[in-house]
């Protein structure tokens, strides 16, 4: 009977995207800003990951690691960047539910997923600096594989249960979303039922994927750390420190935006404040991921390329 209330009460007809921009000229100068910004992203991170294909001298576990960044990346600009310009440019605002549920699907897909993958580079990292002799056994391409996979599965088990339970509320009054994609807190101050305890679950399933993940991370930076101070040498510590800075910087800058994202009380969430922080880990990110390691790249291309971390054939 619950469930037969819950079907009768939800209305199927499509979303509305407010999206990010009107159509005043200082608006249209924002829309081509963040045409340009995409641009470069989507440009960067493809010619990254042909690089490290390209490259056998990059077929290590750490370059293998970051084409998996750079198309996870591309995954999450493709889902929200392109349905954003269309309805600009278009002045078409519509998304279906099977839409809108695929984009919520993704993102949260993705975002999940690159929490994991990050926590799997610093474990690499950690590994190649503090056992190096044991690297080709404990990060052998099986083992890469493996721990790719289970990034990708521990987002997906999160974004099933957020589209299943996302679209089993009733959403029976203003189909209007104050966003340029279907995210979901955008969603559920649509419906029409006490979604308070779905929105404590979800604060506390974030928070929980944010610092599992991270407490890998700063365990094996702390484990490091320790290592680079005790090396003799000072060329050693160097490699060592510039190994790990492009990665820690692209941690910083994801977990930064993730936090202040998600790890807020509904009560603290404006749609302003959202859509914010909503192009800072859509866009801004997957545009400084590739750049930040294409740095580093011409830094090993000059000090040649470490050998240590080959995939094994």
């Amino acid at each position: 009977m619950m469930a037969m209330g819950l079907w009768n009460h939800t209305s199927f007809s499509d979303f509305i995207l407010l999206g990010l921009f009107n159509r005043s000229p200082y608006d249209f100068f924002l829309f081509s800003l963040v045409l340009l910004v995409s641009f470069v992203a989507l440009i960067s991170n493809i010619l990254l990951v042909l690089t490290i294909h390209a490259d056998r001298h990059l077929h290590t576990p750490m370059y293998f690691f970051l084409s998996l960044l750079s198309i996870m990346d591309l995954t999450i600009m493709g889902t929200v960047v392109p349905k954003m310009m269309i309805n600009f440019l278009l002045d078409h605002q519509l998304i279906s539910r099977g839409g809108c549920a695929a984009q919520i699907f993704l993102v949260v897909m993705v975002g999940g997923a690159e929490c994991f993958l990050l926590a799997v580079m610093a474990y690499d990292r950690f590994v190649a600096i503090c056992h190096p002799l044991r690297y080709p056994v404990l990060m052998k391409w099986k083992t890469c594989c493996l721990l790719a996979l289970a990034s990708w599965i521990g987002g997906m088990a999160d974004s099933i249960v957020d589209v299943a339970v996302v679209f089993s509320f009733p959403y029976c009054g203003s189909l209007e979303v104050d966003h340029f994609f279907c995210e979901v807190p955008a969603l559920l101050r649509l419906s029409c039922a006490d979604t308070s305890l779905f929105e404590d679950l979800i604060y506390a399933c974030c928070v929980l994927m944010l610092l599992l993940p991270l407490g890998v991370i700063v365990a094996s930076y702390a484990r490091v750390l320790t290592t680079v101070i005790r090396m003799p040498s000072t060329e050693g510590k160097q490699k060592a420190l510039t190994t790990c800075s492009s990665h820690l910087a692209v941690v910083s800058l994801y977990y930064g935006g993730a936090m202040f994202s998600y790890m807020q009380w509904s009560s603290a969430r404006t749609p302003v404040r959202d859509r914010a922080t909503s192009i800072f880990y859509t866009i801004l990110t997957p545009m400084l991921n590739p750049l930040i390691y294409s740095l580093r790249n011409q830094e090993v291309a000059k000090r040649g390329l470490p050998s240590v971390g080959s995939l094994p054939k």
